[in-house]
C-alpha cells in the first residue's frame, strides 16, 4: 500500500490545515508552527507488515507533541528515523538532541516532545509498534543517536532506506520477513554503542515470548514467575538470566510492568473517572497498601499525587 501527499498543488494559506491533518494521520497528533507563505511538504508512506515506511520533507516548522495529544490519541511506539538532508533538534524528557544527515535516532511517540526542523529537511521513518521494540532492546538503549559511522547503525540505516525505494516491488508474501529482519538490524545497533552484546536470535526469540506471557496474565493477582515461565517454555533461571540485562528479574519485571500499566491509566484523563483501587486491583494488585508503596518506591510519588499532577499538567496546556 503507497500513500503519498503533497502541499505544493495547494493555495499558500491551504498549506499548513492540509499538511497538519496528513502528518497527524501519518504520525501523531501535534501542534504546528511554521510560516504559511513559503511551506512545503511531501509525504510517502508504505505499509511494511505491522511497520510503516514514510519519506517526509518539509521547510522549516515546530512540532509539539503534548500530553493531551498522546492521550488522546493512544499512539504508543517507537520511529527509527534516518535524517536525509537537514538538520533538527528533538526535546523529550528533559534530553534535547541534534539530528542530522549520517545520524539515526529512536523517538518514543508516546512521550510529549517538541521537534524543531532547522531547514528544509528530508527524513526517512520506520514506525515500530512499542512492544516489538521492547521485546528487542533494554529501555535504556532508546534514549540515544547513533552515528551511522558505526557499522551496525550504518547497515541498519541502509537497509531501511533500500527497502522505502524497493518496497512495491517486492512480493506481500516476503513482507513479513523483511519487517522482522529491519526490527532485527535496528535492534543490534542500539544494543552495540556501548560494547555489549545483542542476543541471539534464539534469546530474542525467548524473551519475546516471555513478555509476551506475562502481558496476557499481569491482570491476574496470583501470578507466579513460575507459571509465566513455564507458559513461555523456558526455566525461571534461565528466565532471569534474559531479564537480567535489562536490571530486571522475572518477578520484579513483572511488577514494573504492572505498575507501569496503572501509571498510564492514571494519568489518562479517561480513565479519571477510576477508583485508584480499581486500577490497581485491575493489573494485579491485591492490596491498596502494598501497591501505594511499590508506587512510590517506584516514581517517587503516591497514586493520588500523580493523578492530580497529571491533570494539573493536562488543565494548564489547555488554559
Amino acid at each position: 500500500m503507497t500513500i503519498a501527499f503533497t502541499t505544493t498543488h495547494l493555495e499558500q494559506r491551504d498549506r499548513i490545515p492540509y499538511w497538519v491533518d496528513v502528518a497527524s494521520k501519518a504520525f501523531f497528533d501535534h501542534g504546528f508552527n511554521a510560516k504559511p507563505s513559503d511551506f512545503i511538504g511531501r509525504l510517502d508512506a508504505r505499509k511494511l507488515d505491522s511497520l510503516m515506511l514514510t519519506r517526509c520533507e518539509c521547510s522549516p516548522c515546530a512540532v509539539t507533541r503534548t500530553r493531551r495529544d498522546v492521550s488522546r490519541d493512544g499512539i504508543d511506539g517507537f520511529t527509527f528515523w534516518i535524517p536525509v538532508e537537514g538538520r533538527f533538534v528533538m526535546s523529550q524528557d528533559n534530553r534535547t538532541v541534534v539530528g542530522e544527515p549520517g545520524t539515526v535516532l529512536l523517538q518514543d511517540t508516546g512521550r510529549p516532545q517538541e521537534v524543531e526542523f532547522l531547514e528544509q529537511t528530508t527524513s526517512i521513518f520506520l514506525s515500530i509498534p512499542r512492544q516489538r521494540v521492547q521485546a528487542r532492546i533494554a529501555n535504556r538503549d532508546t534514549d540515544r543517536v547513533l552515528s551511522t559511522d558505526l557499522p551496525l547503525a550504518g547497515i541498519a540505516s541502509e537497509f531501511v532506506r533500500s527497502l522505502f525505494v524497493r518496497i512495491d516491488a517486492i512480493e506481500p508474501d516476503a513482507h513479513h520477513r523483511l519487517a522482522e529482519q529491519a526490527l532485527e538490524l535496528v535492534a543490534l545497533a542500539f544494543t552495540d554503542r556501548d560494547g555489549g552484546s545483542p542476543l541471539s536470535a534464539t534469546r530474542a526469540g525467548a524473551l519475546r515470548r516471555l513478555k509476551g506471557e506475562i502481558e496476557k496474565r499481569l491482570s491476574d493477582p496470583g501470578l507466579k514467575p513460575s507459571d509465566v515461565a513455564a507458559a513461555a517454555g523456558i526455566s525461571v533461571r534461565y528466565a532471569n538470566l534474559l531479564l537480567a540485562a535489562e536490571g530486571f528479574s522475572l518477578e520484579r519485571y513483572i511488577v514494573h510492568q504492572r505498575l507501569q500499566h496503572c501509571r498510564r491509566m492514571l494519568e489518562d484523563p479517561r480513565q479519571g473517572h477510576r477508583m485508584i483501587g480499581e486500577i490497581a486491583f485491575a493489573w494485579g494488585f491485591s492490596d491498596h497498601s502494598h501497591f501505594t508503596r511499590r508506587f512510590r518506591a517506584a516514581f517517587g510519588m503516591t497514586p493520588g499525587d500523580c493523578r492530580e499532577l497529571s491533570r494539573a499538567a493536562g488543565e494548564q496546556e489547555a488554559s
